[in-house]
């Protein structure tokens, strides 16, 4: 069982991954896939043997400079028999010269560094139970009556690499709800809320301030209705931990956010939620 086969999946194999990313205990949205597949159709493979799946990988090309790796999983029976590196050799390749961006296993980043990753800052998962607040936020509207290009602009500030086809599907996407603080003509803070395997994730969370992210949060948790929540937070936001601890939340896990060369300035006292560990 040496003869493994990398190829592309096609769009509608992509689930395969999702699918797979819940079997670890990631809890992907549930329509993650048909929104990931927006950003690069070119961009996920599967390791197969004998027409069999062996193992997943992910490398985005956002443009001609940044890419993102995710969905890094073999197969548990067939682990330790190199099928791993081969399909990770071969998401590497298709990235070409970009930097290459990745939320790691924080136990594997040994292994990262020796495909070029460096360490630039822990992401932390926060998750509970939260009530919604009946309450109405003043000064909160529905995100899809921003105009996208002014949604694009601000995610160009906390993100490497412009995205617009992903942000379209990502707020347009079946039981995703966004939501938006305006102010003085500009956005000052919105986020979307999306089901999950298990309960709701939030992300992105974005906001000029804490204020601003907690009114953004509350009016995302109404359109829920409360429930399981989870929030992955950049560790060296303070007030974003602080937000998420004082919600209630706990720690789930840790991952590590690393890159493979330099990337442009961002905002990340702005980030109180990343968007997604598997796609940034």
């Amino acid at each position: 069982m040496n003869d493994l086969n990398i190829r592309t999946m096609r769009p509608d194999e992509i689930s395969l991954a999702v699918n797979w990313a819940a079997a670890e205990g990631w809890n992907p949205g549930l329509a993650d896939d048909a929104c990931f597949a927006s950003v690069d159709s070119e961009g996920f493979f599967i390791g197969e043997i004998d027409g069999a799946p062996v193992a997943t990988v992910s490398c985005v090309n956002y443009d001609a400079r940044f890419a993102f790796l995710g969905f890094y999983i073999v197969r548990a029976d067939l682990r330790g028999r190199s099928f791993g590196l081969r399909i990770w050799n071969a998401a590497i390749a298709h990235a070409g010269s970009r930097v290459i961006g990745l939320d790691g296993v924080v136990a594997q980043q040994d292994n990262y560094r020796k495909s070029g990753f460096q360490l630039a800052y822990a992401n932390v998962r926060y998750g509970g139970m939260v009530a919604a607040s009946s309450a109405p936020q003043a000064g909160v509207i529905d995100l899809r009556e921003v105009p996208l290009a002014d949604v694009q602009a601000d995610d160009a500030t906390v993100f490497p690499a412009p995205r617009p086809a992903f942000l379209r599907a990502w707020i347009a996407a079946p039981g995703h709800a966004g939501c938006a603080v305006v102010r003085d003509g500009r956005l000052a803070g919105w986020g979307v809320i999306r089901p999950c395997r298990k309960g709701f994730k939030i992300g992105p969370l974005v906001a000029d301030d804490r204020a601003t992210a907690e009114a953004v949060l509350s009016a995302l948790l109404a359109k829920a209705g409360g429930g399981e929540i989870f929030l992955d937070v950049p560790g060296i936001n303070r007030e974003a931990v602080a937000l998420a601890e004082d919600l209630g939340l706990a720690p789930v896990f840790e991952t590590a956010r690393m890159y493979t060369g330099a990337i442009p300035p961002l905002r990340l006292e702005r980030v109180f939620g990343v968007t997604t560990f598997e796609l940034g």
